[in-house]
Parts: C-alpha cells; sequence; structure tokens
C-alpha cells in the first residue's frame, strides 16, 4: 500500500482475540505500524518509543495499532511486560502485512527468507493513508511520527 492507499476494512485479531476494523476508528487518525518480532531489541524500542509518546500522539488525534506475525499470546506478554497502551494484531497468516506490502524477501548472514519490513504507514479520519516511513527510528518513532505530521 502507498499514500493514497485506503486501508482495508479488516485489519485482523487483536491480543485479546476481537476482530480489528477500520470502521472502529472511523473519525479518528491511524498510526499502523508493522514490526518483524515481540520481545528483539528493535521492535521493543519503536513500541516503547510509540508508549512512551502516546498521549502525544493521542493530543494530535491519532490511535496506534501494532501489527506483527506473533501470535495473540505473544502479544499479550508483550503488551503486559512493556505496559503498552495501545492494540496489537496478531497476523499469525501474514495477510495484512502482505496486503499492505510489508511482507518481502529479506536477507541476513548470507541467509535470504520471507519476512515483515519494518514499516509504519499513518491514516487519515477516512482510512486513506497519508504517509508511509520505510526508515523507522525505533529509539524514537513517536517523535518521527508528530514530526512528519506537524
Amino acid at each position: 500500500m502507498k499514500t493514497g492507499d485506503k486501508i482495508p476494512e479488516v485489519l485482523g485479531t487483536d491480543q485479546q482475540g476481537n476482530i480489528v476494523k477500520a470502521s472502529d476508528y472511523a473519525g479518528s487518525k491511524l498510526i499502523i505500524y508493522f514490526y518483524p518480532k515481540d520481545n528483539t531489541p528493535g521492535c521493543t524500542a519503536e513500541a516503547c518509543s510509540l508508549a512512551q509518546g502516546y498521549q502525544q500522539l493521542q493530543a494530535a488525534g491519532y490511535q496506534v495499532i501494532g501489527v506483527s506475525k506473533d501470535s495473540a499470546a505473544s502479544h499479550v506478554k508483550f503488551i503486559d511486560k512493556y505496559d503498552l497502551p495501545f492494540r496489537l494484531i496478531a497476523d499469525t497468516d501474514t495477510t495484512l502485512n502482505q496486503a499492505f506490502g510489508v511482507w518481502r524477501e529479506k536477507k541476513m548472514a548470507g541467509r535470504t527468507y520471507m519476512g515483515t519490513v519494518r514499516t509504519t504507514f499513518v491514516v487519515d479520519e477516512q482510512g486513506v493513508i497519508t504517509h508511509v516511513i520505510e526508515k523507522v527510528n525505533t529509539r524514537d518513532s513517536a517523535n518521527q511520527i508528530l514530526e512528519l505530521v506537524k
């Protein structure tokens, strides 16, 4: 997905097993961030940055949703461990990753595999993507977003 695209209505299932729909956030702006894995250094830094900046993001009119292919049980532990104030979608079959175009071939240590490319999507009140951040500053992602949407 790219700037100007409308996000899908059904986004997936959150850590509590609830279906997450775009219409649940009608009239609100959204930050949908895709990350590779719960409890890894970069992903934890990003989640904690968004948690620390959550009040400022809310004051700017944004709700936050995180997405990875981890299970709902993994997400519950991740949320509890770091006191995350937002929902995490358990995209275990990578449907949402694929819909947003972030499930791609990656290379590490000479090995090629499919995985989530860390990407943040900024979405307006009508469910249209206004910004795509592909070079995410994991340690300062909340401020990176706030600077972008000023």
